[in-house]
């Protein structure tokens, strides 16, 4: 049985929020796990045969815990997940594409295959208060986030990737 691994990182709930949609709807079609940023590790990725990396972009960047994650586990699993599929959601308050750039550059590095356009919901958080506060992430993005999740984990039960 394929397994899809989705790795994410949230501080206000908007990203955590994408990645449990994208997790709903992949698991009805192959085995997936769950793994916040901080737990996930080398021997998830090796285990998994295609990834979703769900994060926020913060300061124009993406986020440090799902940095952290790349930078933890890039060497060990270099040269041994080459040709997996993945897939990346963002989670912005204004633009996105700067941490989707970082994220896509650190997966092109492995040699994964991406196998959908990055998506980018953003949530206009603008103000302080917005941008610290908890995001209500609207359903026609959550529609996608399933989606996603759905075609990735479908698509790898199927050898289609």
């Amino acid at each position: 049985m394929t397994e899809l691994l989705i790795v994410w990182h949230s501080r206000t709930g908007g990203s955590r929020k994408m990645a449990e949609a994208a997790f709903a709807a992949a698991q009805e079609e192959c085995r997936t796990t769950l793994k916040p940023a901080d737990d996930a590790t080398p021997d998830d990725l090796l285990r998994a045969d295609g990834y979703i990396f769900c994060g926020p972009e913060n300061l124009a960047a993406l986020s440090g815990a799902m940095k952290e994650f790349f930078d933890r586990c890039y060497y060990e699993v270099l040269g041994r997940i080459e040709g997996r599929p993945y897939a990346l959601m963002i989670c912005a308050g204004s633009d996105g594409s700067n941490a989707v750039r970082q994220a896509a550059r650190i997966a092109q590095g492995w040699r994964l295959k991406p196998v959908q356009e990055p998506m980018i919901v953003c949530t206009h958080a603008q103000t302080p208060e917005q941008i610290l506060g908890q995001k209500t992430i609207p359903e026609d993005d959550l529609a996608q986030c399933r989606e996603l999740g759905q075609a990735l984990a479908a698509g790898l039960e199927m050898g289609a990737f």
